[in-house]
């Protein structure tokens, strides 16, 4: 494991994720957050090079996507500022190799790698220059014409989640969620780090400006997310099993068909392409 890193990750967002938080945990524990990783996978797979290939896995976090991704037959490389990451990384997804670093500044020589996944960097990088930088690095050290796919988060979720958990008081919606709304950006003071929203259509801006061609933007849980969150939160538990999470499922997949609808998603997946 090298520290090729010239640029420092926020250390709020090193500790958040090294102590407060276990991301391990979070695409298994609800079933909504299990609905996230079943269409992560669907997506990507229908964008991905045939296997084999090198994967670029950049802010991989513990390896739950590099786990598939080395099952489907790809090689898979993490790279995550978070050290907790790498080790659980290295457990999780047996035969990857783990790097510490930044978004902003990739060791890997120009098109090195037949795709370059970035699934949680973006929204904990603050400014549009630092998102586009990241961006511009994973078209860089993807093969041309090779993949990048970028995941945000909603910049409507927030409101979709405070409601369906009842926490939606005047105070919340004409602060941090009105803030949200109007600008995408998140101060981190409720249970999450300083964060950036994005709507799709700023998403695809972004990539754009970053250099990747044939850009398009997906809901990833599709419409049926905060539903599914609700009623985990009535019944007390995961349901994992439910019919609820195959509706979920189905009508993410519907909703592909309709771009309208990316937005109404609790994350955002952009599919780009490097330059020929």
């Amino acid at each position: 494991m090298s520290t090729s890193n010239r640029l420092q990750t926020s250390p709020e967002i090193v500790a958040y994720y090294a102590a407060e938080y276990d991301e391990a945990d979070r695409l298994h524990a609800t079933a909504s957050g299990r609905l996230e990783l079943l269409r992560t996978r669907e997506l990507l797979r229908r964008h991905l090079p045939a296997a084999p290939g090198r994967v670029l896995d950049v802010g991989g976090g513990p390896g739950i996507h590099a786990r598939w991704l080395i099952e489907d037959g790809y090689t898979v490389h993490i790279l995550d500022p978070v050290p907790r990451h790498l080790e659980q990384a290295a457990a999780h997804a047996p035969g990857c190799s783990t790097e510490l670093g930044d978004a902003r500044h990739l060791a890997a020589p120009d098109g090195s790698y037949d795709a370059v996944l970035l699934l949680g960097p973006l929204y904990h990088l603050a400014t549009r220059a630092d998102r586009v930088r990241a961006l511009t690095e994973a078209a860089r050290v993807v093969k041309p014409g090779g993949l990048v796919a970028a995941a945000g988060i909603s910049r409507y979720s927030l409101l979709q989640d405070y409601t369906v958990h009842a926490e939606l008081t005047p105070e919340l919606l004409h602060g941090e969620v009105a803030t949200v709304l109007r600008t995408g950006s998140y101060d981190g003071s409720r249970g999450f780090t300083t964060a950036h929203f994005h709507t799709a259509a700023e998403l695809a801006a972004e990539a754009a400006d970053a250099g990747l061609s044939g850009v398009t933007v997906a809901g990833i849980e599709g419409p049926g997310w905060a539903y599914l969150r609700a009623a985990e939160r009535v019944v007390g538990e995961a349901l994992h099993g439910s019919p609820l999470l195959t509706g979920a499922v189905e009508t993410a997949r519907l909703a592909d068909e309709l771009c309208e609808f990316a937005d109404s998603s609790a994350h955002l997946l952009l599919i780009g392409r490097a330059v020929m």
